[in-house]
């Protein structure tokens, strides 16, 4: 199989450590252009898509070095895919085209009431699937402040939940920060029980877990956000922030708990609630490498979260630092 390393590029080339690395599938996202069913969409809008690479945009944003781990085909949505990271300042040293596989996609359809949109998810079988244990990276990566997860990367297959494991547990035990979104994506498992006890289990790896509501009752069996943060803290995190939506963040530390309330966006602004809980990571994460307290992590994850929903795209809304207000 010929798979070509791509070079740095951006902000983090050279041997330069980056500040965070994650590691994810990225996709080509065509949105619709006009509202309805997908099935009677005609024009389409293409754009980019992939969790851990809407995070990886957002704190390029913020001004933080970003290494990316994924692997595309040798496609024209790849090429348009390296070219959007490129011009994000995002590391891609690690990014690796694969001629046998192609790149993933999905559709999204344009949702008018600032409902969740329709989505189709075209990934089985693409390049990110492939990865495996061989794509680890060395070298700076392995010096980075923090290594960033969700529980997407682990569904793809049994090589990559192999891969995310491996790099959880390489992670905590050379002291490094690990932040966990479940981003919980039941269609990608073979039966619920598996993706609970893979999820559960790359949490107890984390040092911070951010699981949505509706995701830590499923997850835990806790009905409340405290019951959840409990559920985490005892299986070794060290801080659980629960995305409560509208209502704001349910914290929770050896320090304290409490609420951080949520940023208001009157309901004819919200036009895609896609990538919410995406740019809700940013916050938090850029807080905490800044040595925020975890209230004003939780406060930052919701402005910049109420903040997406008002654009369309997975990452059209994510923020500049000046946009943030921030220095």
């Amino acid at each position: 199989m010929d798979i070509d390393n791509i070079e740095g590029a951006g902000g983090a080339g050279g041997e330069k450590i980056p500040d965070v690395v994650t590691v994810g599938e990225a996709m080509a996202l065509l949105m619709a252009c006009q509202p309805g069913p997908l099935a009677a969409v005609r024009q389409f809008e293409r754009a980019t898509a992939g969790a851990e690479l809407n995070v990886s945009v957002g704190l390029s944003r913020l001004g933080y070095r970003v290494g990316y781990v994924s692997r595309l085909g040798k496609d024209s949505l790849a090429r348009n895919l390296l070219d959007f990271m490129a011009a994000e300042g995002i590391d891609l040293r690690h990014v690796r085209q694969d001629e046998r596989y192609p790149t993933g996609f999905m559709l999204k359809s344009m949702a008018l009431d600032g409902s969740d949109p329709e989505v189709e998810y075209f990934r089985r079988g693409s390049a990110a699937s492939h990865m495996s244990r061989t794509d680890i990276p060395s070298g700076p990566y392995q010096h980075a402040r923090l290594l960033h997860l969700t529980g997407i990367s682990p569904a793809l297959s049994d090589t990559c939940r192999d891969m995310v494991l491996t790099m959880a547990a390489q992670a905590r035990g050379a002291g490094r920060l690990v932040t966990f979104d479940p981003n919980l994506r039941p269609r990608l498992w073979p039966t619920e029980a598996a993706m609970v006890e893979t999820v559960n289990t790359l949490a107890g790896l984390a040092d911070i877990v951010m699981p949505g509501l509706a995701e830590g009752k499923l997850l835990t069996g806790c009905a409340e956000a405290h019951g959840i943060a409990d559920f985490y803290l005892a299986r070794g995190a060290r801080q659980v922030v629960v995305k409560l939506g509208p209502q704001g963040a349910y914290y929770a530390s050896a320090e304290g708990r409490g609420v951080a309330p949520g940023a208001p966006v009157p309901p004819a602004n919200v036009v895609d609630t896609v990538g919410a809980g995406d740019g809700f990571a940013v916050g938090v994460i850029s807080a905490l490498l800044e040595d925020l307290p975890l209230a004003a992590a939780a406060a930052r994850g919701n402005a910049i979260g109420a903040r997406v929903v008002q654009y369309r795209g997975d990452c059209e809304g994510l923020p500049t630092r000046a946009q943030l207000g921030l220095r």
